[in-house]
């Protein structure tokens, strides 16, 4: 009988340390002159709470729908990571730059001093710089994935790597070579070209990718501001298989490279060769993008994604995976 009152005794005694610490906030110092106790003693009164199962902690989000997506995606692809920013319905401009403010961040965890980063071009892409605010400079290289297209700011990925290392603090090295050659025969040479081969070579070592998936979808896909078609075969591209972009490559809903001659003609990485890279994250936002976006998935091109939650819902619909989120 006296070995329960002990056990009674000392079980008040840890439970009125663990309340005092927990739900009051109280510092174990505080404790122990609360309580007349040494601060060692305080200490050892947490620790045996824990080991007899008395503290059982609940972290709650109030975004919580979020993060069961984020849960969610994880689960059903082959994905380390997903954040899923609120979606700002009526205003895409202002959805993109939410899903860019959120890619940034995690950039920034991601980043170590002495990284490549390799980059795409696109508006998701320069997003993610526009909102960029590091809290100290990074010393790290910035190098593009493909070639460039001039024209506007987010198609010139050598003007996107250039402005991502100037807000990092870092250096870049440029590829001075147009995205899409003539034919294979120029493409291989422009591949081959020393200061070219230089940039891929450091770009297929990066520690970190960050890269955009594109739509295909007419008209309002940005891939045309890349390569302009007529309307009739943007259609026909559309109908050939091809459901999205990805390193300027068409790609096909299991996430295999379109049979189409323009993907012979990229200088650009091959979406395999992003395979060694430790951390590629994708980012997208706005219902265009759920097709490309599961195509990216289906081939494995993705450890991390960034989007908004009703891309995010519908990615997950394609997956038959709704349903699993609350």
């Amino acid at each position: 009988m006296a070995d329960r009152k002990d056990d009674f005794e000392s079980i008040r005694q840890i439970h009125t340390v663990l309340v005092l610490h927990f739900l009051e906030g109280m510092k174990q110092s505080e404790i122990a002159r609360k309580l007349n106790l040494s601060t060692s003693k305080v200490n050892r009164l947490i620790t045996q709470g824990r080991r007899l199962g008395m503290v059982k902690i609940a972290v709650e989000s109030p975004f919580q729908r979020l993060v069961d997506l984020e849960t969610a995606l994880v689960e059903a692809t082959s994905l380390t990571e997903s954040v899923v920013a609120p979606t700002i319905s009526g205003n895409p401009d202002t959805n993109l730059q939410q899903v860019g403010r959120a890619a940034a961040n995690l950039l920034l965890q991601s980043l170590r001093d002495g990284d490549v980063i390799a980059i795409t071009g696109g508006k998701a892409v320069s997003a993610v710089v526009d909102n960029l605010t590091p809290e100290r400079a990074f010393k790290v290289t910035v190098v593009p994935l493909t070639g460039g297209v001039q024209g506007k700011y987010y198609t010139d990925v050598n003007h996107l790597a250039t402005q991502l290392a100037e807000r990092l603090g870092g250096s870049t090295l440029l590829v001075h070579a147009p995205l899409f050659a003539e034919s294979q025969e120029q493409r291989d040479m422009l591949m081959a070209m020393s200061s070219v081969k230089e940039v891929f070579d450091l770009a297929r070592s990066a520690s970190v990718a960050l890269v955009g998936i594109g739509s295909i979808q007419p008209p309002a896909s940005s891939y045309y501001d890349l390569h302009p078609l007529p309307n009739p075969e943007r259609e026909m591209l559309v109908s050939s298989g091809a459901v999205g972009e990805f390193l300027a490559h068409l790609i096909r809903e299991d996430g295999s490279l379109a049979d189409y001659p323009l993907n012979s003609r990229l200088v650009a990485l091959d979406p395999q060769e992003l395979a060694r890279c430790p951390c590629t994250i994708g980012v997208a936002a706005g219902p265009e993008k759920v097709q490309p976006i599961h195509a990216a998935l289906n081939g494995d091109y993705l450890d991390s994604l960034i989007l908004d939650e009703k891309t995010a819902e519908a990615v997950l619909k394609t997956m038959g995976s709704v349903q699993n989120v609350a």
